[in-house]
Order: structure tokens, then sequence, then C-alpha cells
């Protein structure tokens, strides 16, 4: 599970994400929607910590990902937006090509 509380952004004077608190469950599928700009990317950067928030934290299955972000990144497995997808597979066969050690498998829903 994914828990976000807070999490703010600044880059200079521009407020990239104000307080987003969110929270994924394990086996659904979590979109994060809104126009240009709105901090999506960031956000998910903060997750899965490329970026450190100026505020706030957020919990991968349990792990900080400001206090102890190996821990949280160890739980993600992540494809970050058209980074190396191959267009000859699904959505699937690439997350099964590119998920992390650690990630869960991805299976069909009944």
């Amino acid at each position: 599970m994914i828990v976000a509380q807070k999490l703010a952004k600044h880059f200079g004077t521009v407020a990239a994400v104000r307080g987003v608190s969110l929270e994924a469950a394990d086996g659904r599928i979590t979109g994060l929607l809104g126009p240009n700009g709105a901090g999506k990317s960031t956000t998910l950067r903060m997750l899965y910590t490329v970026l450190r928030p100026d505020s706030g934290d957020a919990l991968i299955d349990g792990h900080s990902a400001v206090r102890k972000p190996r821990a949280a990144r160890a739980c993600l497995g992540v494809l970050p937006h058209g980074a190396g997808i191959y267009p000859n597979l699904t959505a699937r066969e690439n997350i099964r090509a590119y998920r992390g050690a650690n990630a869960a498998r991805v299976r069909p829903s009944s």
C-alpha cells in the first residue's frame, strides 16, 4: 500500500505540489489525473524517492520514503512515462519487463 501524507515540493518560488495526500491500495490501479503542470510527475517522483519532498512523507508498504528511501524503493517497480517502453509489448508485458526485483507479480484480475 502507498500512503502519501501532505506532500509538498517547491522549485524556487514555484509550488509544484501543495499538500497532496492519497492512498493506493495493493492490487489496484490508481491514477493521478490533472492538466499539464498540476504536479502529477513531481508527486510520483517523490513517491518513488527520486525527489525528496520539502514537507510531508509517503509510506510504501510501511517504509518512509523520506526516512528510509532505500527500503521504500525496494518495494516498488517503476516505469516512468515513456521511458524505454517497447511499443510492440502490451502494458502488462512492459510492466513485467521493468518491474523491480521485489515488486509483486502483475496478474489479471478475475
